[in-house]
């Protein structure tokens, strides 16, 4: 176990300096649009998608040369602010405070313009089969796991500052739009339409419950409890969940599942409401069983390996980590596919590669997706060992 430990604290020190010597700027799958051949597009939708996703797809990075620069990441500052917090517990270092408190003091002065409560979004554009996402407009899932980080921080440092932060999160996921339905409520993805996607919702739900905990705010529970019924009974009868219900979101895929496990997972521990038990089990048990091969290399999809992602690994060392306590076998999990990822996916330079491809590595050192959740991910895993 101590070659373990010091694998994953090299590869946490490596990954660390990297993202601090380029001051937490880097690339994103999704950043294709904030490239000047977008003009080209003449603002057509299916132009810009094409765009989008041949910088996205390509395992060359195509940005230099389309001049996509690197950027500041809202979720990429809330995961190191996440994994500093787990490593000053761990250690005690005066410096992995003053690391994460900044990074949280940063996340405070660029919320979202345009709310008045704190939310967050991306430094890009993006275009999907659902419509378009101007930059900077708030969504739930960067929100919610935002807020998260700091009620970690409110946990650690006993500090007001940090609560009024996640309460002021709440108000503003209380404040989305919710579609209502006879078996549930699910919250939606944005604040300017209705958009019901599972793990945004359950995502939303534990953020709500877990700070309700400290604020008694007996409306967020209600939400919160309301959300979860909508998921879990929606649930697949093997344990899986769609990524969104309508006909074009019927895929399954590993990362997304993680979510909305840690999710659950939150909902019950901070409330202690059992009635979605059996739903955690039967997810987690899928999980377990579906999105993983033999040596630990994560899967993308429930029917298939490729593209293999970081961001698959990433959430998977968390997720099953998170579980250490519910399952016996989850940790041993958690660290194969540690190993896998930091032997198969790492550079020398310390920071990780995108995709691996049936034949080649697209190594573009992403920031949030790559650096900022595999640094989050091993640092929960090294503080379970």
């Amino acid at each position: 176990m101590s070659e373990t430990k010091k694998a994953i604290e090299d590869s946490l020190n490596k990954v660390e300096r990297w993202v601090e010597d380029h001051n937490y700027k880097g690339y994103e799958p999704f950043d294709g649009l904030s490239s000047p051949v977008r003009l080209l597009t003449l603002n057509n939708t299916f132009a810009e998608r094409l765009l989008q996703q041949l910088v996205r797809q390509s395992p060359i990075n195509l940005r230099p040369l389309l001049g996509v620069k690197p950027l500041e990441s809202t979720k990429g500052r809330g995961y190191m602010a996440g994994g500093y917090l787990t490593r000053f517990k761990l250690t005690g270092d005066e410096v992995y405070k003053m690391k994460s408190q900044k990074c949280l003091e940063w996340l405070k002065k660029h919320k979202a313009p345009g709310y008045s409560n704190y939310s967050w979004g991306n430094y890009f554009d993006f275009s999907s089969r659902s419509g378009k996402l101007p930059k900077n407009e708030p969504i739930i899932v960067w929100t919610s796991l935002i807020g998260q980080v700091f009620l970690d921080a409110y946990e650690i440092f006993n500090e007001k500052k940090y609560l009024e932060v996640a309460s002021s999160i709440c108000d503003w996921i209380l404040d989305l739009p919710r579609e209502r339905t006879d078996s549930g409520t699910c919250i939606s993805y944005y604040a300017f339409m209705q958009s019901s996607i599972h793990n945004a919702n359950m995502l939303g739900a534990s953020m709500l419950a877990r700070a309700a905990k400290f604020t008694g705010d007996s409306k967020a529970l209600k939400v919160a409890r309301e959300a979860m019924e909508y998921s879990c009974s929606r649930q697949l009868d093997d344990g899986a969940w769609y990524y969104g219900e309508s006909p074009n979101r019927r895929w399954i895929d590993n990362f997304h599942t993680g979510y909305n496990l840690d999710s659950l997972k939150c909902y019950i521990d901070n409330t202690e409401d059992k009635d979605f038990a059996e739903n955690l089990r039967r997810g987690f048990e899928y999980f377990k069983k579906i999105f993983f091969e033999a040596n630990g290399r994560p899967k993308y999809y429930h029917n298939r390996v490729y593209p293999v992602d970081i961001q698959c690994a990433s959430q998977a060392i968390e997720t099953l980590a998170n579980f250490s306590k519910y399952d016996e076998s989850s940790l041993i999990l958690s660290i194969k596919v540690a190993k896998w990822t930091i032997n198969n996916m790492q550079d020398r330079e310390g920071y990780f590669y995108y995709r691996e491809y049936p034949w080649i590595k697209a190594k573009t050192p992403m920031l949030h997706w790559g650096q900022a959740t595999m640094y989050k991910g091993l640092a929960h895993l090294l503080s379970k060992l």
